[in-house]
C-alpha cells in the first residue's frame, strides 16, 4: 500500500526522503483552482462524451453497470493525428546518464505554469491488484483530453469505496503515491518529438506534448514497476497464465514486444484440453520471497488490427482510439477497426473478455516463454542453463511494431535487441538479469524461445506456437538437441526442419549470435557501464558461438 498515511506526519521534517524538485513540481498542479477531481466512472463517461472531437458510436458497452458505469453507456472513439504510438525518443529518465536533472525541472516548471491558465481533470486509481502488490497513482490532463482520463480510469481500477477497502488492506510499502502530469498541448521547439520526464525514484512523471493513450498508461506501469522492483518484486512486461491440469498447475509467463503475439497466446482459451485462468497480458509482478505473481490493470489495452466487426471480442471494447467509424445499414455508428485508417488501432476492452480472469496466482512460474522473431530460431527453443537463459532474455531479439512511433528513418523490419521486452525499465539491466537468473536458478523455471515470426522463410503461425505450448504443458513435448550449440534443445514440430549442413544457414544463425553478445559487450561502456551484465552473461553466449565454430 502506497499512501501519504504511510508516513507520520508529511511535513519538511520528512520530505527530502519522497520530495525531488519534479516531485513537489508535479503534485502541486494537482491542488491548484484549475483542476476538477473525477470521482466515478460515471462521471468520467459524460465528461469523455462531451470531449471535443469524440465520437459516441451506437454500440453498446457490455457489463456496463458491473463496470460503474451508465445502464446505456456506448463505446466512444477518439483519434490521433499524425502519432498514433509510442515515442521512446521522448522518455527522460532523472537519475540515468546524460539526463540533466535541473533542465528537466525547469522545462516542467514552465510547463506547468502555463497549463494552469486551462482546465484540468484529475483521476486517482490501484495499481496493482492484490493485497500483495497495490500502488496508488494520481493522473491530470486537460479538460479537453477528458476521453483519455475515462480510458484511465478504466484501464486501471479507479479507487471506488470497495477499492479503497481492498487497497487499505494491502502490504504497507515505504513509498510514497504515484503522481502524473500530463499536457499533450504542449509544444516547445526544443523537444520536437514531445518529453517525457520521469523521476522514478520519487514516483512522479510529466508527460508533456504526446496524445497517445498509450503514454499514459506506460508512463504509470514505468513508476509502478520501478516502485514494486525497488521493494521485492520482480517487473514484467509479459503475459502470465495458468493451465488447470488433473495432477496440478503450470504456470506460464510469456515476454514479447507489442505484436508479438503475447495477448494472442496469453488470452487464448484452451478449454478443450484445459481449464485456463489468465491474469493479464501485459503487466504484472513477481514476488521475489514467495513466488506469487499479481496482475497490475484490471482492463487489457490491445490492438484493434485483428478484430473484423464481426468479431464478438468487440463487444467487450469500452474506448477505442485511431480507428474509423462508419453508418452500417441502419444508420447506426459502428467502427471501422483492422487498422485501415491508420496502424496501431487500440482499444481499452473490459476484463469481463476473460471469464476466467484472475488478479493473483499463489504458484511460482513453470516456465517463461521469451517471443522473439528470429528466422534463425525452430518456433520453440528450450534453454537449459540458467545464464544462457537470462542472457537470451536480456538480448531478446524482436522486430518493432505499429505501436511505437519510430520514424519513417526506421525500417520495422530490422531487427532488434530490447532487453526482458520492456523498453520502460528505470533501473540498470543487470538488476533484472539477476531476478530472472533467480527464477531459472533459485524456482527451476524452465526457459523457452518462441519464434512468432519466420523460421527459414517458413510463416510461424499462431495455431503452430499455441499447439506447441500446449505439447509442453502436457509433457508430451519432444526435444532434440539444438545442433552442436550447448544447453539449447529444440521441440520437433513435423512441419519444420532443423538442418545445420547448409552453410547459409550456420552463417545466418552464428551472425545472430554474434549480434546478442555486441549487443551486451557494448552495454560494459556505454553510459559509463550503467547497463553492463555480469560476466556470465557474456561467456554464455560465447561458450554458444565457440560450439558453433568448433563443429565446423
Amino acid at each position: 500500500m502506497t499512501t501519504k498515511q504511510q508516513f507520520p506526519i508529511r511535513d519538511v521534517t520528512t520530505a527530502s526522503g519522497y520530495f525531488s524538485p519534479l516531485k513537489a513540481t508535479v503534485e502541486t498542479a494537482f491542488y491548484g483552482t484549475n483542476v476538477r477531481p473525477v470521482t466515478t466512472l460515471t462521471e468520467a463517461y459524460e465528461l469523455a462524451k462531451a470531449a471535443p472531437g469524440v465520437i459516441i458510436t451506437d454500440l453498446p458497452i457490455q457489463h456496463a453497470s458491473d463496470l460503474g458505469l451508465p445502464e446505456d453507456a456506448r463505446i466512444l472513439v477518439a483519434n490521433d493525428g499524425l502519432v498514433v504510438g509510442r515515442t521512446a525518443a521522448a522518455r527522460r529518465i532523472i537519475g540515468q546518464p546524460g539526463v540533466d536533472a535541473n533542465t528537466m525541472v525547469k522545462v516542467a516548471r514552465e510547463a506547468v505554469f502555463q497549463g494552469g491558465r486551462k482546465r484540468f481533470l484529475s483521476g486517482r486509481v490501484a495499481v496493482g491488484l492484490s493485497p500483495d502488490f497495490s500502488v496508488e497513482a494520481h493522473m491530470m490532463l486537460p479538460e479537453a483530453y477528458a476521453n483519455n482520463l475515462y480510458s484511465y480510469l478504466l484501464n486501471f481500477q479507479i479507487m471506488t469505496a470497495e477499492a479503497e477497502k481492498h487497497y487499505a488492506r494491502s502490504r504497507p510499502l515505504p513509498e510514497d503515491d504515484l503522481y502524473l502530469y500530463a499536457d499533450p498541448d504542449w509544444h516547445d521547439p526544443a523537444y520536437p518529438d514531445g518529453l517525457a520526464i520521469f523521476d522514478p525514484l520519487h514516483n512522479a512523471a510529466i508527460i508533456l506534448g504526446l496524445r497517445y493513450f498509450g503514454e499514459l498508461k506506460k508512463g504509470t506501469l514505468t513508476l509502478a514497476w520501478a516502485t514494486a522492483h525497488r521493494n521485492g518484486f520482480v517487473a514484467c512486461h509479459g503475459g502470465m497464465k495458468q493451465y488447470q491440469r488433473q495432477d496440478g498447475t503450470f504456470t506460464m509467463a510469456a515476454f514479447g514486444l507489442s505484436g508479438s503475439g503475447k495477448s494472442t497466446i496469453t488470452l487464448t482459451s484452451h478449454g478443450d484440453r484445459y481449464p485456463v485462468k489468465v491474469l493479464h497480458d501485459d503487466a504484472f509482478v513477481i514476488d521475489r520471497q514467495t513466488g506469487a505473481t499479481t496482475a497490475l490493470e484490471p482492463a487489457y489495452f490491445d490492438k484493434t488490427q485483428d478484430y473484423p466487426l464481426s468479431d464478438p471480442g468487440i463487444r467487450y471494447f469500452l474506448t477505442v482510439q485511431n480507428v474509423g467509424v462508419t453508418l452500417d445499414d441502419h444508420d447506426r455508428k459502428t467502427l471501422v477497426t483492422e487498422d485501415i485508417r491508420n496502424g496501431n488501432g487500440r482499444t481499452v476492452k473490459s476484463r469481463f473478455v476473460t471469464p476466467n480472469r484472475v488478479d493473483h496466482l499463489t504458484q511460482s512460474i513453470d516456465a517463461v516463454f521469451w517471443i522473439m522473431k528470429d528466422d534463425t530460431l525452430p518456433p520453440v527453443v528450450r534453454i537449459e542453463n540458467p545464464d544462457l537463459a537470462a542472457a537470451f532474455g536480456a538480448t531478446l531479439a524482436t522486430k518493432r511494431s505499429t505501436a511505437e512511433n519510430v520514424g519513417a528513418h526506421v525500417d520495422r523490419d530490422q531487427l532488434v535487441i530490447e532487453p526482458f521486452a520492456n523498453p520502460f525499465r528505470c533501473y540498470p539491466l543487470a538488476e533484472d538479469y539477476q531476478d530472472f537468473y533467480e527464477l531459472f536458478q533459485e524456482r527451476g523455471t524452465t526457459c523457452y524461445i518462441l519464434n512468432t515470426g519466420f523460421y527459414r522463410g517458413q510463416k510461424v503461425k499462431p495455431a503452430d506456437t499455441l499447439d506447441a505450448i500446449a505439447a509442453i504443458v502436457d509433457g508430451t513435448a519432444q526435444f532434440q538437441p539444438f545442433g552442436p550449440l550447448p544447453d539449447m534443445s529444440y521441440l520437433v514440430l513435423p512441419t519444420f526442419k532443423v538442418d545445420f549442413t547448409t552453410p547459409d544457414y550456420r552463417a545466418l544463425l552464428r551472425k545472430r549470435l554474434e549480434a546478442r553478445l555486441a549487443f551486451l559487450t557494448t552495454k560494459e561502456t556505454a553510459d559509463g557501464g550503467y547497463d553492463k551484465l555480469p560476466e556470465a552473461a557474456t561467456h554464455a553466449l560465447e561458450k554458444v558461438l565457440t560450439a558453433l565454430s568448433e563443429s565446423n
